[in-house]
């Protein structure tokens, strides 16, 4: 998750929000997922990349050692359709018209895009999965919340039969004439696992709500190696030090 558009938690001066629009932020410094530009260097990239090597909270993480405890149902309302695809070189993001909702903590979250990586960026208990969806949402004050959903290989999944024809081969956008139902990409059991993380790629700022979900859904082989293709390389962050975190389930 790339930023663009920064808001401050209040209190805590960490940059929370970003919408990943392709070239946009031209000042920003370079960074990818292989080489000099890779996830081991981009603390050392920019001043403002300082927290991806010197954060204690970061994502994603190997979900494991969980803690019994009394969360809340997630109230996911996914009303407003994906409707348009871009590919920034990072990922490939599904931006969504206003009005999809999570509501948690006592907080509403909008829905602003959900993203893709292959392989997974999270792990159950050392376990990879193909990929994996980031659908992120931002509250009035700035915080950022994100639920995460695991792919196993399967069956055609028609979220992604929605998406895929639309996806820029190259750096670009393309809209979604007929838009996509969000809730096809989640599982029909939206128990979830729960931590505190950041974001997974710079400026890598703290203080996220992570659920991810346990139930994954599925993608066929060829919807998997069509996304890994237009990448043309992993886009997964190492999984990072849980250090004194806890995951809830």
């Amino acid at each position: 998750m790339k930023a663009k558009q920064l808001w401050l938690a209040a209190g805590c001066g960490l940059c929370l929000w970003a919408s990943v629009q392709a070239g946009e932020n031209h000042h920003a410094a370079h960074w990818g997922y292989e080489g000099d530009a890779g996830p081991s260097h981009w603390a050392s990239l920019n001043e403002d990349y300082a927290l991806c090597g010197l954060g204690q909270n970061q994502s994603p993480v190997n979900l494991t050692g969980f803690v019994e405890a009394d969360l809340p149902a997630l109230d996911l309302r996914y009303d407003a359709p994906g409707q348009e695809v871009v590919n920034n070189g990072h990922t490939v993001q599904v931006n969504t018209a206003a009005g999809g909702v999570l509501r948690v903590d006592g907080q509403e979250f909008a829905l602003k895009q959900f993203h893709f990586h292959a392989p997974s960026e999270n792990r159950l208990n050392g376990q990879s999965f193909p990929m994996e969806a980031h659908l992120v949402h931002v509250s009035e004050d700035g915080h950022l919340a994100v639920v995460a959903v695991f792919f196993n290989e399967g069956q055609a999944n028609p979220a992604l039969d929605k998406v895929w024809p639309a996806m820029p081969e190259k750096t670009g956008k393309q809209p979604l004439a007929k838009g996509v139902d969000v809730n096809m990409l989640l599982p029909v059991s939206r128990d979830y696992f729960r931590f505190n993380g950041s974001l997974t790629t710079p400026p890598c700022s703290e203080g996220v709500r992570w659920f991810v979900l346990k139930q994954p859904v599925e993608a066929s082989p060829a919807q998997i190696e069509q996304f890994r293709k237009v990448m043309h390389h992993d886009n997964n962050r190492p999984v990072q030090p849980l250090n004194a975190r806890l995951i809830l389930q």
